[in-house]
């Protein structure tokens, strides 16, 4: 029971510390966005946050 528990934390401990990387090496380093609205590519597919998605679809609906 002991050792699955440190074992999970120690897994937990390293996935961080590589997370961290990228911040902490390159200089002004920040994680990325996660948003679909902050991603280029999936703009220029057109596709779109599902609140957003939603909306439009609601006002289109309002039409009819």
């Amino acid at each position: 029971m002991i050792q699955t528990l440190l074992l999970s934390v120690l897994i937990i401990a390293i996935a961080i510390a590589l997370f961290l990387v990228k911040v902490l090496v390159k200089k002004g380093g920040e994680f990325s966005s996660q948003h679909i609205h902050d991603n280029e590519a999936l703009r220029q597919k057109g596709i779109h946050c599902v609140m957003d998605q939603d909306r439009e679809a609601r006002e289109a609906n309002k039409a009819f």
